[in-house]
């Protein structure tokens, strides 16, 4: 038998990539990327002078589509692979990033009476305008002790479904009214793919609020919100809810001749991105933090029972490994923090130097960076320059910068950009090991790892842990293609379960990177200061960064 291959596709933030993988050993024979046409949509809509309101973050659904239409054949012609042995795809995405579509599953801003109206279009992942309907549903869940907010940390975040529904319904009842259906937009691609419309079970566990047993939140919660919500979940929400590690569909003869593949090749469910990562390094079982390290930062950890830990994401039964719970948590922004300073705040000198030595603004920042040890600066910053998902799940709080002199260098406050995500990402451990969950091991994916050595030994010393790297720029892909392999099964050269496709096909790099010893001490001292601000300015004690944010809203309003 000739060797059988899967694609997997990752969704990202900019841009899409399609990677052709091996299924012997994982091996990532070619990859192509597709940035998005339309970018992340935030001031104004395509073709039209509507402007978008603060925290606004759209896309369009034809990106998604470019990416399969380009980047899928360019693998496939590249890497000379026959379409007869590459026998599944899977999809990851990003999440919640959701879109109401009509009755025959076509986008609502595809219609040209409502591509001037926002509310038609894809809410992005980090589209945060719907916070005061995430505020109200936090207050209504706790006042009435809905059992769901538990498994949420406590609160949920604008970035999911109800909220941005709810956000549409209060804005644009046309709109909510003329949705056939909310749905994520990796299953609205396996739409596409298939003409098989389901609902995937980590983006509705995760995202949209659905549990295994309970479901959706109640009819009486929902009509305790708003009375037009009470029937969300049969109508909006409406589908059936199908497990990771199943087949979706085949590839429809249409979108075959789209793509260069064979039609009735096998759809996998898709995931969400980060947790595709999770099987994509080889991690399935319990006591290893998975780290996805881009644009954001997501947490997950696998456990063997359903424990309430604060802040999280969430927790899922099978959300990640078929026979596991899976537990997500995660910092709204890491490297958009250090891609806003190089853009915005690093100074003309720095852009020349870099230019001079034929490096990167970032190589020339961590090179400089990296001659500090730790406290040496002076400086300390908060993470939440893109708010707080994880534990305070609060995305109107804000960055700080504190011990900033006269004598301050660009590479020091750098350094302490660097350091505040991963004290941000101990607080998250600390929080899991505070309920129960331990973790003994860390792994990171992802562009930042790949690229940052200094970030990763700043990590491994802040948590006291050693650290493993993927042995791939494209984890989330190759975990798709995992599941792609199992969507095919064993019969058809793939996999009949996750476990035994990561354990053939997921690949860490040899070295570790483990904490020094000296530097733990002194972040030990540097993370208490730390935890100090956290709770000043994130638990209430001084709300000038909620305040502040709301002068900044109605002066714009």
């Amino acid at each position: 038998m000739s060797k059988k291959y899967a694609i997997g596709v990752d969704y990202g933030t900019e841009s899409g990539r399609a990677v052709l993988v091996s299924l012997d050993n994982g091996e990532e024979i070619v990859d192509h990327v597709t940035p998005y046409k339309h970018g992340v949509i935030e001031d104004t809509l395509p073709g039209t002078n509507v402007e978008l309101g603060f925290e606004w973050a759209l896309q369009h659904p034809t990106d998604y589509i470019d990416v399969l239409r380009q980047s899928v054949p360019a693998v496939v012609k590249e890497s000379g692979v026959s379409p007869e042995d590459i026998i599944g795809i899977g999809i990851d995405f990003t999440a919640c990033t959701m879109l109401p579509i009509d009755e025959n599953g076509t986008p609502l801003c595809f219609d040209p009476k409502w591509q001037d109206e926002p509310h038609s279009w894809v809410k992005l992942w980090k589209h945060h305008a719907s916070q005061d309907e995430a505020t109200k549903v936090n207050e209504a869940a706790e006042k009435r002790g809905e059992k769901f907010l538990a498994r949420y940390g406590g609160k949920i975040s604008s970035e999911w479904m109800l909220p941005k529904v709810w956000q549409t319904l209060d804005e644009s009842p046309k709109v909510y009214e003329e949705a056939d259906r909310f749905i994520e937009a990796s299953d609205w691609v396996t739409l596409q793919l298939t003409n098989n419309f389901i609902r995937n079970s980590c983006a509705a566990g995760y995202k949209g609020l659905w549990h295994k047993q309970d479901g959706y939140p109640s009819h009486d919660f929902l009509k305790d919100l708003d009375p037009r919500l009470e029937r969300l979940a049969e109508t909006k929400l409406r589908g059936d809810v199908v497990p990771l590690g199943s087949k979706a569909g085949e590839l429809t003869g249409e979108m075959a001749k789209l793509v260069g593949l064979k039609a009735g090749t096998a759809v996998a469910v898709p995931i969400i991105d980060a947790h595709a990562s999770v099987p994509g390094v080889g991690v399935v079982e319990p006591g290893k933090l998975v780290m996805a390290m881009g644009t954001s930062i997501c947490h997950m950890l696998l456990g063997e029972e359903e424990v309430e830990v604060e802040g999280m994401c969430g927790v899922v039964e099978d959300g990640i490994i078929p026979g596991l719970y899976g537990y997500e948590a995660g910092q709204s922004a890491g490297g958009d923090i250090f891609a806003w300073y190089v853009k915005h705040s690093v100074p003309g000198y720095v852009e020349r130097a870099a230019q001079e030595e034929g490096i990167s603004v970032y190589q020339w920042l961590e090179e400089k960076a990296a001659n500090y040890k730790p406290g040496e600066t002076g400086l300390l910053a908060l993470d939440w320059w893109n708010g707080n998902r994880s534990v305070l799940v609060d995305t109107n709080l804000t960055g700080l910068l504190v011990g900033a002199t006269l004598q301050t260098k660009p590479e020091e406050i750098f350094r302490a950009l660097l350091e505040a995500t991963a004290f941000g990402t101990r607080k998250i451990i600390d929080a899991f090991h505070h309920d129960g969950v331990p973790i003994h091991e860390i792994y990171a994916c992802g562009g930042l790892p790949q690229n940052n050595k200094l970030l990763m030994q700043i990590y491994a010393d802040v948590t006291n842990r050693s650290i493993k790297i993927a042995d791939s720029k494209q984890t989330p892909a190759v975990g798709a293609a995992m599941f792609g392999a199992v969507a095919a099964g064993e019969q058809n050269g793939g996999y009949d379960s996750l476990i035994d496709a990561a354990q053939n096909m997921a690949k860490v790099k040899d070295t570790t990177i483990d904490p020094i010893p000296e530097n733990v001490e002194m972040y030990d001292k540097l993370y208490e200061e730390y935890l100090t601000l956290h709770d000043y300015f994130g638990r209430g004690q001084n709300d000038v960064m909620r305040r502040l944010k709301a002068i900044r809203t109605e002066i714009g309003e």
